[in-house]
């Protein structure tokens, strides 16, 4: 079994497909990301089908010859027919793995084996772990895997979702899983998936920084003193967003609150500043919220990487960096964080 360093789960959105493409090379090549499609309620099927092309080609544009997972977890039928097509045009020129998962729909199921299949690219089984393992999982998990072709590969995504400080048994039912699961194929990778990041409120920022603690890291941290399989395994996030927010379906671009964050993160916590989206004080609040960043302890330099070298620009006003916007900030944010896990995860 081989697998990447660290597999960030990221929205097919703008933002997350600029941070993965700004990405050194040194920190691209431990990477493989798990792309979402987002959601999308209620447009006329033509355009619905234009977004979904969209999306789907600007993911396998990114990735070039670089292996992803693109998984359509909240997709109806019409979307989710017009990604596989997407993927089965694509073929072997492509390297982007679909992903299904015993809880999904037989039409998805059914879909994302036969491109896997065509494709030669292999399959994620993303294996939804919410809460309490259920025993009846790995049958459902193994139904699943007897309807691989024999030539195919496959790749375990456990996946936790949120891991908030009050979910402390999170390690326990991910280690009850990893036992069922791991015997089950020889998997090409198996990687553990969950979601720190904390649901931000302005009040949460009135005083000034603000660190939360990075609950999913706390997580594996317990795990790699546990089973032997486990040096094996590849570390998953959901980033510098909650795990819910892959959820989401993208905004129209109009409106939006008068708010965001800046964030950092560090050993321990996601550092959080709040920053102004518009209004007269805007540009001085957030440059100050960068400075506030630089003058952490854990800050760890301009030369870190891209995400670093723009809040240095945007605390001190150098070049034509200014100082953002949601789209930017996001940005910014998975650069900072993808760029400092791959790393640590090499220590």
């Amino acid at each position: 079994m081989s697998g990447p360093l660290y597999v960030p789960v990221l929205p097919a959105s703008p933002h997350a497909t600029t941070a993965y493409r700004r990405l050194s090379p040194a920190v691209q090549g431990a990477v493989i990301p798990l792309w979402n499609l987002p959601p999308r309620h209620g447009p006329a099927v033509d355009v619905l089908v234009g977004h979904a092309r969209r999306e789907a080609h600007a993911v396998s544009k990114v990735q070039r010859h670089h292996p992803a997972w693109i998984d359509t977890p909240f997709a109806g039928e019409v979307q989710l027919r017009v990604v596989m097509s997407v993927l089965s045009d694509l073929g072997e020129l492509s390297a982007l793995r679909p992903v299904t998962g015993p809880d999904r729909p037989e039409f998805q199921q059914a879909a994302a084996l036969d491109v896997a299949r065509r494709s030669g690219s292999g399959v994620g089984i993303r294996v939804a772990l919410p809460g309490e393992w259920d025993d009846h999982a790995a049958h459902t998990v193994r139904l699943l895997l007897a309807r691989l072709d024999p030539a195919d590969e496959a790749d375990l995504l456990l996946d936790l979702g949120a891991v908030p400080g009050d979910r402390p048994d999170a390690g326990k039912e991910a280690l009850r899983a990893l036992d069922a699961l791991m015997p089950l194929t020889p998997w090409r990778t198996a990687a553990l998936l969950g979601g720190g990041f904390p649901p931000v409120t302005a009040q949460m920022l009135e005083q000034g920084l603000r660190a939360e603690p990075r609950t999913d890291w706390h997580v594996w941290r317990e795990l790699t003193s546990s089973r032997g399989y486990v040096p094996w395994l590849s570390y998953g996030d959901y980033g510098i967003q909650p795990a819910r927010a892959i959820g989401r379906e993208p905004s129209a671009g109009r409106g939006g609150p008068a708010w965001g964050v800046l964030r950092y993160t560090t050993a321990e916590s996601f550092v959080l500043a709040k920053v102004l989206a518009r209004g007269e004080d805007r540009t001085a609040v957030n440059r100050a919220a960068a400075r506030q960043l630089l003058e952490l302890p854990d800050f760890r330099g301009a030369v870190a990487g891209a995400g670093e070298s723009w809040l240095r620009d945007c605390a001190h006003g150098h070049g034509p960096t200014g100082t953002g916007n949601a789209s930017v900030w996001l940005r910014v944010g998975n650069l900072q964080h993808m760029t400092y896990v791959a790393r640590s995860l090499r220590v």
